[in-house]
């Protein structure tokens, strides 16, 4: 079933070729965009709302601006052009303006020439505000109760309900008539931060030409152009970013941050700004993943023959739209999960409150609903007196089968052979060592109460931009001579996060051109758009671009003559090519039944979870995180195993310890002290079992691969606590008083 990886460059495709950022990072050493600095630089400071829904009644700035130090001090009454700016609806303001809707929102800026007399400048602007109710739950946003978030909105509709996903397919009303069994459950998903390593942070410098040049952080250089350019009233060209060390992102760095604000401050003082957030800001200053309610019903046949879903999800999207147009959209077209089910009817609602934005995060909205429908799956398999895996595989999709949406899935669709591997694996035997035991080091059980539980789950998920967005992607390659040998330099605007594009990029050209010193440029604005790096697409998309353009050189060599390439280029010169890869066009869902061909490709991943739980104390270890995923080619292996297990790591965190917790619109744990995130203690052995089925229509028949192990990993996790509890556990993060105080089944 599966296809062997092998290198036919050295160090091309197929190889675990090493990252020419490894050990500059491993030893500290990596510029991250928080080291950039520039002759004459300030420093920029954002003063927030310390309230989730106010009026502000007056900003005085005076005391602020006579500070020693200060040079500058903005307010909304000083963006230069548009006044919001969005992803996909413009409706969050520059500076707030009249009104503050989450604890957070951006009111001023300074720039001052230290630091911390930016931060003292801070303190010293009074504004007066006159706090209004809040609205923070979400279900009464959908039942119209409480205030508006938004009196007036940008996309002219009435209401908190920010968009309704309606998908209907088949007729359920002849599948309750035909299912046996039916299971229902309501689950719950906390809101989970992106954690990256490196805070929000960048440099903007004013230039001579009355436009900026900005160096940042970020997933997307040319949509935070096409944002800056509206707010500051200046065109492309006069607007150029350059993408600096990103220190991680996982959808934290889509929508913008310091970007406007560094820029705006540059501009007005005409000197350098740097703007750096630290991590109780950066908590503030980003969106997260969508908290989530989420009731799934299942009907099927005393075979185990799934027959109908029916699914009501609900995100809070916080104050702004950011992306949750998408996200719930994408949380509803996988809410029936991986399986063939020939019946379903699924509500997707997504909404406002003045809790913090959320937005993208690794999975956009699949992670919810994988959660979902694995935990009722579950619950489906015990009313059935079925073994999980077997009512899984039973059910499973494969190549052809049509989803909820109406769209056939036409690439591998492995899902009965991941579990099939994941159940022939052998379990781990009993822990042992310092981590072996829930309580670990801190000694606090010697196993006497401890139980062990395995639990399954898969996911599927698309693969790049979806419901009518083209997905393209721009590369630019140039063949030269350096020191009388061939060098080939690459130039794309692919954001570099962590995921290595950086290294494909080069992988591809040695096995294109057969030329083994590549350089690869840095990603700006001064070539085509790459699109985002986010939707497991970059690799797809910008791998596509830089074979497509290596391919149209091959072509002028050829059409050049005989000869060695590098006594082609002595004779003709440089050679350079640029090639714009474009993938078939998707098509959005109707809005009555939600039918029609949303996606490019799908992507499968399961786990396979193996916990000891203390029920007395409430104390869990993962013992083992087993995953089986089908990643097309692994272009890079070390790579694909290294993206397979952080995405793991995430999701495991998900299960069992991160939420940003949010009481009547405040975070309550904007920091890495009550924020938990996993550490290497927490972290399970995580066997890999890599299928290479080729897809169709990529290069290389590669396939995305860091957003599905956030899918299965989580449910997995989950269903193997309840496997070990006896108890319902309906809500992610799974904590210790959840288990010791419940009842059991």
């Amino acid at each position: 079933m599966s296809t062997a990886t092998g290198a036919a460059t050295r160090d091309g495709v197929g190889a675990s070729t090493p990252r020419p950022d490894g050990r500059l990072k491993v030893r500290g050493d990596f510029a991250y965009s928080s080291d950039l600095r520039a002759e004459g630089m300030v420093w920029g400071a954002t003063l927030r709302s310390p309230h989730p829904s106010a009026r502000i009644v007056g900003i005085d700035t005076t005391a602020a601006l006579r500070l020693p130090g200060v040079v500058a001090v903005l307010t909304h009454e000083d963006v230069p052009g548009q006044a919001t700016y969005g992803m996909k609806v413009a409706d969050q303001p520059v500076l707030a303006a009249d009104r503050v809707r989450y604890q957070g929102e951006p009111v001023a800026l300074v720039a001052a020439d230290h630091p911390e007399t930016a931060r003292r400048a801070l303190a010293l602007i009074d504004v007066t505000y006159e706090e209004l109710p809040a609205l923070t739950d979400p279900e009464d946003a959908v039942r119209g109760v409480g205030p508006l978030v938004h009196e007036t909105r940008v996309d002219g509709r009435p209401g908190n309900v920010v968009r309704h996903v309606r998908i209907r397919h088949g007729d359920l009303d002849a599948a309750r008539r035909e299912a046996d069994v039916v299971v229902s459950g309501t689950y719950e998903v906390g809101m989970q931060d992106q954690a990256f390593l490196g805070p929000e942070s960048g440099l903007a410098i004013p230039a001579e030409d009355g436009g900026v040049d900005v160096y940042v952080s970020t997933q997307w250089l040319h949509d935070d152009q096409h944002q800056m350019c509206a707010a500051l009233g200046l065109p492309p060209d006069k607007v150029r970013l350059t993408l600096s060390g990103v220190g991680g992102a996982f959808g934290g760095r889509e929508d913008v941050s310091v970007q406007i604000h560094a820029a705006m401050l540059a501009l007005h003082t005409g000197r350098p700004v740097k703007m750096s957030y630290h991590r109780e800001e950066s908590f503030y200053g980003h969106v997260h993943r969508h908290p989530a309610r989420m009731w799934f019903e299942h009907g099927a046949t005393r075979e185990g023959r799934i027959v109908f879903v029916k699914a009501r999800l609900l995100f809070d999207g916080g104050a702004y739209t950011s992306t949750s147009q998408v996200v719930i959209a994408n949380g509803s077209y996988f809410a029936a999960g991986a399986y063939d089910v020939p019946h379903a009817e699924i509500d997707g609602f997504s909404v406002f409150t003045n809790n913090p934005p959320c937005g993208a995060m690794r999975g956009f909205g699949a992670v919810q609903s994988c959660y979902g429908v694995e935990s009722n799956l579950d619950k489906l398999a015990r009313e059935l007196g079925m073994d999980p895996v077997e009512l899984r595989v039973r059910n499973a999709m494969t190549t052809g089968t049509v989803l909820p949406t109406g769209q056939a899935v036409d690439g591998p669709a492995p899902a009965a052979e991941l579990l099939e591997r994941l159940r022939a694996r052998p379990l781990p035997p009993a822990g042992d060592g310092p981590f072996g035991t829930p309580g670990g080091l801190n000694n606090t059980s010697h196993g006497e109460g401890v139980r062990r539980g395995v639990g399954y789950a898969i996911g599927v998920k698309a693969i790049g931009f979806s419901g009518g967005v083209d997905d393209r992607s721009v590369a630019r390659v140039r063949l030269t001579l350096n020191g009388g040998e061939p060098v080939a330099e690459v130039h794309t605007a692919a954001a570099e996060c962590g995921q290595g594009i950086v290294t494909v990029q080069a992988q591809i050209v040695r096995t294109e051109l057969g030329v083994e010193r590549v350089v690869v440029l840095p990603a700006d604005t001064q070539v085509g758009d790459a699109g985002s790096s986010s939707a497991s697409r970059i690799t797809w998309m910008s791998g596509g671009a830089v074979q497509g353009a290596c391919k149209a050189l091959r072509e002028r060599i050829t059409v050049l003559g005989e000869g060695s390439l590098t006594e082609l280029l002595a004779v003709h010169g440089p050679l350079e090519e640029e090639y714009e890869y474009a993938h078939r066009r998707t098509h959005p869902v109707d809005a009555e039944r939600g039918q029609g061909d949303a996606h490019i490709a799908f992507a499968f991943a399961a786990h396979r979870a193996v916990v000891d739980v203390d029920t007395e104390l409430g104390l869990v270890k993962v013992v083992e995180l087993a995953t089986a995923q089908d990643v097309g080619k692994a272009m890079n292996p070390l790579a694909v195993e290294g993206q397979i297990e952080g995405g793991s790591a995430q999701g495991l965190g998900l299960a069992v310890m991160e939420e940003l917790r949010v009481e009547n619109g405040r975070v309550r744990n904007p920091s890495f002290t009550d924020y938990l995130i996993p550490t290497i203690a927490d972290m399970p052995h995580v066997p890999i079992d890599l299928l290479e089925l080729p897809h169709p229509d990529s290069p290389y028949g590669l396939n995305g691969v860091g957003e599905p192990p956030t899918l299965s990993s989580t449910p997995a996790i989950a269903n193997a606590l309840r496997a070990a509890t006896g108890l319902e556990l309906p809500k992610v993060p799974v904590r210790p008083e959840d288990i010791t105080h419940s009842e059991r089944r």
